[in-house]
């Protein structure tokens, strides 16, 4: 199971799209955003550039969570790779735990490296324990886009995974609030925004900056989506498993 995980990662690694999505893309956005906004106070009476810190930070591990478990997974459900790894001594469970895995570990330089950019750019400061829990919120939400990409590539063809996995994407960072703060957007986009999982994981990490801990309403609504999306993951594998 070891050498699957490593496996996994090292095709990602190779795969130019994610080093554009979740190396390039998050960070060249940060240094932009916090360019032109950083001087500015934000909601929650956060600075600029750590608000969009914080926004771009899940924008790139969500980018990371559905890129590294949608496209592939169709993909190896296609060529006939699932079956050939039904025949192995990897059970299904583990089969979607080393998915999970890889996808979770993939999102650290996404974070690792947006934060890096706030620090050696913009000169953000936190307290270590601040630092810690973003990390971890951070990291350990993804769990939510990661159930919904394996779902994506349970159900759907590699040529119509990867365009709707991108749609998600970018629906999930736009009308999140990752792009654009929620206080300026319209009503209307706001209403949307206020029910997507993206708005409520940016939420925590920006409690956690701004020094109030971890919100407990986003905590409770990324754990309800995590569950919701993981429960319909693991339908969605068993129907790609009875297929294959």
């Amino acid at each position: 199971m070891t050498d699957y995980i490593r496996i996994e990662l090292l095709r990602m690694l190779r795969n130019k799209r994610y080093v554009i999505f979740v190396v390039a893309f998050p960070v060249a956005f940060y240094l932009v955003f916090s360019g032109i906004y950083g001087g500015e106070v934000a909601a929650g009476g956060l600075s600029g550039k750590a608000y969009f810190m914080v926004s771009m930070s899940a924008y790139g591990a969500l980018a990371a969570s559905l890129m590294s478990t949608a496209v592939p997974w169709a993909q190896e459900r296609g060529s006939g790779w699932l079956r050939q790894l039904q025949i192995t001594p990897l059970s299904g469970w583990k089969i979607i735990t080393t998915k999970l895995v890889a996808s979770m570990l993939l999102v650290l330089p996404a974070i690792l490296l947006v934060c890096a950019a706030a620090v050696l750019v913009q000169g953000v400061s936190l307290p270590p324990g601040r630092w810690l829990g973003l990390l971890a919120a951070m990291w350990l939400g993804v769990a939510p886009f990661a159930a919904l990409g394996l779902t994506i590539g349970s159900l759907l063809p590699p040529d119509t995974a990867q365009p709707v996995s991108m749609i998600g994407m970018f629906g999930l960072a736009l009308l999140g609030g990752l792009w654009i703060p929620l206080e300026v957007m319209p009503e209307g986009m706001r209403s949307v925004a206020r029910v997507l999982p993206s708005a409520e994981y940016a939420g925590m990490g920006r409690g956690i900056v701004a020094g109030d801990g971890l919100p407990a309403g986003d905590a409770l609504a990324v754990v309800v989506w995590a569950a919701v999306l993981g429960v319909i993951a693991i339908l969605a594998y068993r129907r790609a498993t009875a297929r294959a």
